[in-house]
């Protein structure tokens, strides 16, 4: 998003947050953390998102067995630069109340080795609940570590689906 695009109101889905992180990769391995279930599982507290990642296609986050979290649509899918999906949260009724919001995923390349991640998530209501934007320092935290280092970081949501997986 740049200064000259204007932040649409959709009827009263007014409210947004925007997450802006920058990692050293490539827009590519960056595009590939974002769209591999598998990988997805390791910065976002276990739960897997599986899709066809093509324009209209839908996708489903969950942690198997455990609970479901999240579906949507694939509104724009412009592989390694913009992805834009809506978004339903599941995990409970309060969230499931809130209806649908969208996603916005937007890989701008830094130099020769990094890459601006911004995600913004908005068509929120004005008193939205914390819980559909709060996870996002968490998990793009654990993307930043997983493709920096190699390595799984441990937030205090990786721990609480974690634990509710061992039961």
């Amino acid at each position: 998003m740049n200064d000259e695009q204007l932040y649409t109101v959709v009827g009263d889905r007014g409210s947004m947050t925007v997450f802006e992180i920058y990692i050293k990769t490539s827009p590519e391995r960056l595009w590939a953390a974002i769209t591999d279930g598998e990988m997805r599982k390791r910065y976002s507290f276990g739960v897997g998102t599986e899709s066809t990642w093509t324009e209209g296609s839908e996708y489903r986050s969950a942690v198997p067995g455990v609970v479901d979290i999240a579906s949507g649509e694939n509104v724009e899918v412009d592989p390694p630069k913009r992805l834009v999906q809506t978004f339903t949260a599941l995990w409970s009724e309060d969230v499931k109340a809130e209806g649908t919001s969208r996603v916005t995923w937007e890989i701008d390349p830094v130099g020769d080795d990094s890459c601006r991640l911004r995600v913004t998530h908005d068509q929120l209501g004005a008193e939205a609940n914390s819980e559909l934007w709060g996870g996002w320092p968490m998990i793009l935290s654990g993307l930043k570590t997983l493709l920096e280092t190699g390595e799984d970081l441990t937030t205090p949501a990786s721990l609480m689906y974690e634990q509710s997986q061992a039961r």
